[in-house]
């Protein structure tokens, strides 16, 4: 094996995935967000996103609309969560927003944690501004089906190994 070959390989493959952090990181400046962009894991939100779209976010307003579909985190739970604003209050600082997802049947408040009634512009990641259906589908067949992961960790390591010279 050419070892040089081998060193142009590795600096090609680093080269994709730094193009690709720095994308990730200049889309989340743009939008004001540290995720700018989401798949939707669950069908809380149907019919209005199926699971596996993608969610583009924008966090540069920061006051939410009744009827805004926004993402937020919480300390309960390892994964945003993608649902719509139900209810505003407005305080003199700050805006307080209860939400609902779409297909659920009760509100978010179990989802915020002990003592915490309304979720604050802190817990809201981004309000989403558009989305590409389905193309997230591949996340979530990458991170719930491990045959399906190491099937493609497998395909990259044997096409690494049976490349022409």
């Amino acid at each position: 094996m050419n070892l040089r070959k081998q060193i142009t390989q590795f600096l090609a493959f680093a080269y994709i995935f730094t193009g690709a952090y720095m994308t990730w990181r200049a889309l989340g400046i743009i939008a004001n967000t540290h995720s700018p962009i989401v798949v939707v894991l669950t069908g809380s939100m149907e019919p209005a996103f199926q699971r596996g779209d993608v969610l583009f976010l924008w966090n540069r307003h920061k006051i939410n609309n009744v009827g805004d579909v926004v993402v937020y985190e919480t300390s309960t739970k390892d994964i945003p969560i993608v649902h719509r604003v139900l209810r505003e209050h407005h305080n003199p600082n700050k805006q307080y927003v209860l939400t609902k997802g779409d297909n659920n049947l009760v509100d978010d408040l179990s989802l915020y944690g002990r003592k915490k009634n309304y979720l604050t512009q802190d817990d809201i990641i981004g309000t989403v501004y558009g989305y590409v259906p389905k193309v997230g589908y591949i996340t979530i067949l990458l991170t719930e089906n491990q045959y399906f992961r190491f099937g493609i960790f497998g395909l990259m390591a044997l096409s690494s190994l049976f490349q022409s010279e």
